[in-house]
């Protein structure tokens, strides 16, 4: 597993704000190139056991060391256990991040063995069963963590509308850092 460098990571984020004051680069206008505060261990701990799950290692470290979102790819990471409303007002994804706190939802079995291309449309509650919201992409597009199964740590791509439900990334912590070198 890699590991995080969280006065990198943020020495970084600094550097992209500096060059990016308008914050015209796509999402930066609503995670503001900042990270909230780390997660404290039994906090994470307790959200795993409240969910009977365990979180993806890459993932987990990422919130343990760097930071619980929001800076981060598309429109930015939200955060593992507070809803952050001060930063994201989009009531789609507010849904979408409580419909995940449901009792029994992430410890669910990720249903997919393989892509769901194209239109989903009914059923597309049962598809993200399993998976944790990572970021909003737009227009009902997000990016979902797999929490169980064979694809767990993966980030899978959800656009009911138009690509389905499809593989985007092989784990958070290459996605995170190839995001930061692209600032």
């Amino acid at each position: 597993m890699e590991t995080w460098d969280p006065a990198a990571v943020r020495a970084r984020l600094r550097e992209a704000a500096a060059g990016d004051p308008s914050r015209r680069r796509f999402g930066s206008n609503t995670h503001r190139y900042e990270l909230r505060p780390p997660l404290p261990e039994p906090e994470i701990r307790s959200f795993e056991t409240g969910h009977g799950i365990a979180l993806p290692p890459e993932y987990r470290s990422f919130v343990a060391q760097v930071g619980d979102g929001p800076a981060g790819p598309a429109h930015g990471l939200m955060p593992l256990t507070t809803p952050r409303p001060e930063v994201v007002e989009d009531e789609a994804v507010d849904d979408e991040w409580a419909e995940d706190r449901r009792p029994g939802r992430l410890a669910a079995p990720f249903p997919l063995t393989e892509p769901a291309s194209g239109r989903i449309g009914t059923g597309a509650d049962s598809l993200t069963r399993g998976t944790l919201l990572l970021a909003e992409q737009g227009c009902g597009t997000f990016l979902r963590l797999v929490l169980n199964g064979p694809h767990t740590g993966e980030i899978w791509l959800f656009d009911p509308d138009w690509a389905g439900f499809v593989p985007a990334h092989p784990g958070f912590h290459a996605w995170y850092t190839g995001w930061l070198t692209t600032l």
